[in-house]
């Protein structure tokens, strides 16, 4: 075995004697004897500190603990904040508290970071650096500069061994977690790929490079719009320990007092937030994650900007769609789509889940919200019920689309503390319509068509070849049948559909295909008319087709 080998192992039993102690100090003992992980270690008895702790509520204790193990399990802890599918909603209320604030380290040992990441052109890119701290965190710090062509900027630097820390601790609660998984079965989600996720969102927390590439990202998305506004990254002087960003002038707005401001200038800010933070989730699908106002500025011109861009979400298409159809169907009131989207959502096995069960909770969910004024619906307290429901049913949602609930969830407090009368959805209400329309409108429904369409038409390309692989494997004796009757019924409804739905695409793109042939002939014809008049009918055909095949999918189901 290596000596970095040994060293290594050497200090994760050192962390684990101090996690099993921090835990067993604030009464925890008995999670570390039911899944036998204090017995990886010498035996203690309950300290003071146990029977002082005891009469404080668990989720407070919980905090504590993090907060004393540091900033792997801080920085975990903000994470699972987010989660509300996780853990209960006090303890995510609870979590929300963790400060991530610290005394600032020595210079000598940030300069030696940067001596490190530039040698020998650390005096060629800065003409100065202040010594003293503009903000200290956990994980890195931040001290004001000056570049050699005489710009002002602030430079984050990872704090010396740092990353080695996170990695350390990632690699012991990766190891935990599935003695934990081992143990408690029936927690309705996997510890292992809890860890896991937590593992990749730290891993971007310690390259600083990721967070020059998501503020670069979203710059580039405002840079035509004059009232947002995200940092300069300055890349000559960027590594993965080392971030340059332009100076933003201002002042946070966690520094602002609402009764300094005019009614008017309250109202500004929180439009150009609100719009700033709906445009990322819903039409960018990349987003930053915490938008507090400790991360907002408000700049002399009235303008704002965006900094710490290093907690961000991003959706991808499908889900973004998957989004604006759970949107639609809150709007419609249409219960059987809201089902299909949060199955789909969840990535849950609908033969699992009680469906009468569980569209009668949802129905009865979003009756409180359907009849409402939207100025009267209160986004934190919708969603906070719509993940308490999931909780219950044991249904994970997208990691992701947690943060865009964080993100939104968040300019709303910001809203409501600046400007309690400001009403979020009805100022969102266009640009989510807008978003709705596109999502149905005939454009997006002829490109859906056409993906549709290729793909039947790959299908029936590959049918031969997968019809001769299944013969050569039943002839080869290579064939294994599994049946299990279940929910049989739900299946042959299911096989209906999917035959109606490929036979009228197929017609479609048929049509489609034939009427562009049509066309293109009359275009080279000698003498044009009848076949390009056919071609124009065939397409007017396929049209009321996919029309009709749509309206039939949009308007609600009724239960048999």
């Amino acid at each position: 075995m290596k000596i970095t080998s040994i060293t290594r192992t050497i200090r994760s039993t050192k962390r684990l004697a101090e996690i099993i102690k921090v835990l067993s100090a604030y009464g925890f003992r008995q999670v570390l004897v039911d899944t036998g992980i204090h017995r990886l270690l010498d035996r203690e008895e309950e300290s003071p500190e146990y029977r002082s702790a005891s009469s404080v509520p668990r989720p407070v204790r919980f905090r504590k603990v993090l907060e004393e193990l540091g900033p792997t399990f801080i920085k975990c802890g903000q994470i699972l904040s987010t989660r509300p599918d996780l853990i209960p909603a006090e303890w995510a209320e609870e979590l929300k508290k963790l400060q991530d604030r610290c005394t600032p380290v020595p210079f000598s040992e940030i300069y030696d970071v940067l001596s490190i990441d530039f040698p020998g052109r650390l005096d060629l890119l800065f003409s100065s650096i202040e010594e003293n701290a503009l903000a200290a965190a956990s994980m890195a710090q931040v001290h004001r500069a000056t570049l050699q062509d005489g710009q002002h900027v602030v430079i984050k630097v990872l704090r010396p061994g740092s990353r080695q820390l996170v990695e350390e601790d990632m690699a012991l609660l990766e190891s935990l977690s599935q003695i934990v998984e081992q143990y408690f079965s029936n927690l309705g989600y996997s510890p292992v790929a809890v860890v896991k996720e937590f593992s990749r969102e730290l891993s971007k927390e310690i390259n600083l490079i990721y967070e020059g590439q998501s503020t670069d990202r979203l710059r580039r998305y405002f840079e035509d719009d004059p009232n947002i506004h995200f940092p300069k990254v300055h890349w000559t002087a960027t590594t993965r320990n080392v971030l340059t960003l332009e100076e933003i002038h201002g002042r946070l707005l966690s520094t602002i007092s609402p009764d300094s401001l005019t009614a008017q200038e309250r109202r500004a800010i929180v439009a150009k937030g609100t719009d700033a933070v709906f445009k990322q989730c819903l039409r960018f699908g990349f987003f930053h994650a915490d938008p507090h106002p400790g991360n907002i500025f408000l700049q002399p011109d009235g303008s704002i900007c965006f900094i710490d861009c290093g907690m961000t979400g991003q959706l991808d298409r499908k889900t973004t769609e998957q989004l604006i159809d759970l949107v639609a169907g809150v709007i419609r009131g249409d219960i059987e789509r809201l089902c299909r989207v949060v199955v789909e959502l969840t990535d849950t096995d609908p033969a699992k889940t009680d469906r009468r069960d569980f569209r009668a909770d949802l129905q009865h969910l979003i009756s409180h919200f359907q009849n409402a004024d939207l100025q009267h619906i209160d986004i934190s307290t919708l969603l906070t019920e719509f993940f308490d429901m999931l909780q219950s049913y044991h249904l994970q949602c997208p990691g992701d689309l947690l943060l865009l609930t964080k993100a939104l969830t968040t300019i709303e407090g910001v809203a409501a503390h600046f400007d309690p009368t400001f009403d979020v959805l009805s100022h969102v209400e266009p640009q989510i319509k807008e978003i709705v329309v596109n999502r149905y409108g005939i454009h997006a429904i002829k490109d859906r068509l056409e993906k549709t369409a290729a793909g039947y038409f790959q299908l029936l390309e590959d049918i031969p070849k997968d019809v001769q692989r299944f013969l050569d494997h039943v002839r080869h004796r290579r064939f294994t049948l599994n049946l299990e009757m279940r929910r049989i019924e739900h299946m042959a409804d299911k096989i209906d559909l999917a035959s109606r739905v490929m036979g009228i695409a197929m017609i479609i793109a048929a049509l489609i295909v034939g009427s562009s042939i049509l066309i293109l002939a009359d275009q080279l014809a000698d003498q044009q008319g009848f076949l390009g008049t056919m071609g124009l009918f065939g397409l007017g055909l396929a049209g009321i087709y996919a029309a009709g095949f749509v309206i039939s999918f949009l308007l609600p189901k009724k239960r048999k």
